[in-house]
């Protein structure tokens, strides 16, 4: 099986590191290829910026199934930019990483927290919880503050990264999505 990664921003150590990332989670036997457009936003952080990602992200499908050896995708952002238009274009499937991560969240526990870079983006978290059914189960959005190409400076991981909501008497166990695909890195660190 092969599978292609796409980062939507345009920044190559991120899309090294988000690789790295899935490749240390694919099967035996899962070749995985992680990709960034050539045009598009260094980082993407809001509307604005997800709106000037989308022709990047479809252009790196549309590259891919002319090559025609691709058997599915993972839309290696956490706002799941162009992900309807990305699964119009692909012949296999489109896997965002917030639907998954949301989705998988809630199958586990009672409840989930999400951890994102910046405060402005808690909205976007919040409505794709909403659009993938699971806002009942979305117990908290909480903002690190750290913009998303900081998070490839030397240091970045050295602060620790904001907790999960930690259960209660009322909502049980919960689990935490992180919003930038290489986190689950940062916590083994």
């Amino acid at each position: 099986m092969h599978v292609l990664v796409i980062n939507p921003n345009t920044s190559a150590p991120m899309t090294e590191l988000i690789g790295a990332s899935a490749r240390t989670a694919a099967s035996r036997g899962t070749t995985v290829e992680a990709v960034h457009p050539a045009m598009g936003p260094a980082s993407v952080e809001s509307h604005y910026d997800e709106a000037l990602a989308v022709p990047g992200l479809l252009a790196e499908i549309a590259r891919a199934e002319a090559g025609g050896t691709v058997d599915g995708y993972v839309v290696a952002c956490f706002g799941d930019p162009g992900l309807d238009a990305a699964r119009e274009l692909a012949t296999g499937p489109v896997v965002g990483i917030a639907e998954a991560a949301m989705r998988t969240a809630a199958y586990l526990g009672r409840g989930f927290s999400v951890v994102t870079t910046l405060d402005r983006t808690r909205g976007r978290a919040l409505d794709l919880a909403e659009r993938y059914g699971c806002a009942r189960a979305c117990l908290a959005v909480r903002a690190c503050e750290i913009p998303v190409l900081a998070l490839e400076e030397p240091g970045a991981f050295d602060r620790s990264p904001p907790s999960a909501t930690p259960p209660s008497p009322r909502t049980g166990p919960t689990r935490s999505c992180w919003a930038a695909p290489a986190w689950p890195t940062w916590r083994r660190r």
